[in-house]
Parts: structure tokens; sequence; C-alpha cells
């Protein structure tokens, strides 16, 4: 596949802080964030991801209706979720609601499908966590199912089954749905399994690491003679006018983001020297447009990828400083990464 490249931005919506420093109410942080998807629309950014959570430091727990609001404000941008916890959804109602989604904004919808990173909507929903991937399987697997766009027969152990069932509305436009991958072959093969498009979510280390991953599906999809599928990457990143600025401006925010997340799953305090090991050779894209798009193209290279969504909030980041973030990205990282591209 020709190694060309969509720019696209990811946010969960994290509770941002206010110019007083305290944190902004959730609505606010929505109302914001929709400002921030009608900026990349403009600065010509390919896609806005809104992504899924059900806790206090997040605030969007349902995306479609983030991104409805953004269709309806937007020319051209792409819309999709970062990621759809399928495993605690209906797949059914996960297809309708973005089948809806693509109707209202022109055939611009997609859905990122994956298992998520918190376990807060396993409870919530009334899920088994001990079923964490019978789960995820069968509602992938109907899903898949549902999104051929014929009557679905379909059976499994975590509802009940189908029979000759017809499912509305119908697709006028090609919904693309993605599989996130953490980084198993399992997860690869699956994307391969049901032809969808892969995106890998790398949040630390080398990146150059996951090049096995997307060589397995690439090479699985030919030996199964099916077609030619996208490898995407999602990773954490800032940009600002110079490298110095743009660290200082991250560090303290990013830290608080990740030793809150940290302390509940027993990593340590997250230090300025990780944090600098991550910007030089690990999933942080932090710095200058130049310094950014360098590092971005590399990664591209490397793995083949047809995208790249950068995660540009980061907990308490202001709207202020993402807003300028956005701007650099469509206008400046953008086009540098496509010409380093080639």
């Amino acid at each position: 596949m020709a190694q060309t490249i969509e720019l696209g931005l990811d946010t969960f919506g994290d509770i941002t802080d206010g110019p007083d420093g305290k944190p902004l109410h959730a609505a606010q942080v929505i109302r914001d964030l929709v400002d921030e998807a009608v900026l990349a629309d403009e600065a010509g950014v390919d896609f806005i991801g809104v992504g899924e959570h059900h806790r206090a430091d997040f605030a969007v727990s349902s995306p479609e209706m983030v991104l409805a609001t953004i269709a309806g404000r937007t020319k051209r941008i792409r819309l999709g979720s970062a990621v759809t916890v399928l495993s605690s959804d209906d797949p059914i109602r996960v297809y309708q609601r973005f089948a809806t989604l693509n109707a209202a904004s022109n055939g611009r919808a997609e859905v990122m499908l994956g298992r998520g990173s918190f376990i807060e909507s396993f409870p919530l929903f009334g899920f088994d966590l001990n079923k964490y991937e019978e789960l995820f399987n069968e509602k992938l697997d109907l899903y898949a199912a549902v999104l051929k766009q014929e009557p679905v027969t379909w059976q499994g152990t975590t509802r009940p089954p189908l029979k000759n069932q017809s499912v509305y509305p119908r697709l006028d436009a090609p919904l693309t749905t993605w599989i996130g991958v953490g980084g198993t072959p399992e997860s690869v093969m699956r994307a391969v399994h049901y032809g969808f498009p892969m995106m890998l979510a790398i949040i630390g280390g080398d990146p150059k690491r996951f090049a096995p991953y997307a060589d397995l599906y690439r090479r699985s999809l030919a030996e199964l003679k099916k077609p030619e599928l996208p490898v995407g990457v999602h990773s954490h990143g800032y940009i600002a006018e110079t490298d110095a600025q743009a660290r200082e401006e991250l560090f303290a925010d990013y830290k608080r983001m990740r030793d809150k997340i940290g302390a509940e799953r027993g990593w340590p305090p997250f230090g300025k020297a990780e944090f600098e090991r991550e910007i030089e050779g690990g999933s942080l894209y932090v710095g200058s447009p130049e310094t950014v798009a360098k590092k971005i193209a590399g990664t591209v290279k490397a793995l083949g990828a047809q995208r790249f969504d950068m995660k540009y909030s980061a907990g308490p980041l202001s709207h202020a400083k993402m807003m300028r973030c956005i701007e650099l990205y469509g206008r400046k990282v953008a086009p540098l990464v496509r010409e380093l591209v080639g």
C-alpha cells in the first residue's frame, strides 16, 4: 500500500483547569472540545477522535453525541471514537449510533472498537469482568455481522440469539471501522480476521518495536488474499513554538494525569527523566512543529502507517494551550509530515 498519510487528533475530554487553576465543569470541557474540533477542521486536520470514559477525570461518556455536535459545525474533518468500549456496549446500538452519525455528517463517521484501558463501564452497565475476553470477542463478531447490511442470524453466550433480524438505518456510505490494538499477536489477527483497519495504541517505549505487529498484519492479509488495509498509530503529543517551551508547558500537567492513573495501577511516580526519555526515543511527540513532524514521519515510515493520531489533551492542560497546539499541528506539522513521508 502506498504510504500516503492522514494526520488526526484524539482527545479523551480530559477535565482541564480554567484560568484560575481550578478544574472546569465537565459541561464546559465538552463545549471547549467542540471548539477544538472546529479549529482542527479549519486548520486542515484529517480526523478528530473522542474517547469514551465513565469517571470523574474525563468529561465524555457519550462520544457520539459530541461528534454529532461537531458534525453540525464542521465541513470536512472525519469524526470517530477513540475508542468505543465494545465489551460493555451493545454492538447493534453502536452500529446504529454511528450509522446515524455517518448519515448526518455525509459519510464522515468512523468507529474505533476496543476494550479500553479502564474498567469502570463494566460494573456501571452490569457486565462481568471475568468475561472480559468473551464479551469483546462475541460482540465484535456480532458487530461485524451487522456491518454486512444483511439480515442477521447470530448466536452466542452473552446475549439472546438473533434470527434473520434486519438492523437499521442502512448505510449509504462506508462506515470505516478500526480495531484498536495494544500490542499482542492475537489482537492483530482479530483485525485481520474481520478485515478491519488496525490502530496501534503506542503510549510508551520505542514505537519501532511495533513494526513486527504491522508486518504480521500486512503479511496475514496477503496470505488470506484479503484487500490491503491501513495501519494507524495513536500516541500522546504536544506542540509549541519551540522544543523548550513545549516541554516546559506540558510536563506538570502530563505528570498530574500520569500519576493519578498510575496510583490506581501501582505505577511509580512519573519523573522528569522518564519524560525526557519518552520524548527523545519513546512515544511522546513533544516539541516544535519541525521536531514533532520529523518524529511522526520517522514512526510512519518505520511502521508503514497510513494514519497518525496524536492525543493532544493531557489531564488539566488548558484549553488555550490545546487550541494553540491544534493550530500548529494542522497548519505546520501536517504539511511537514506529508513532505517528509513523500
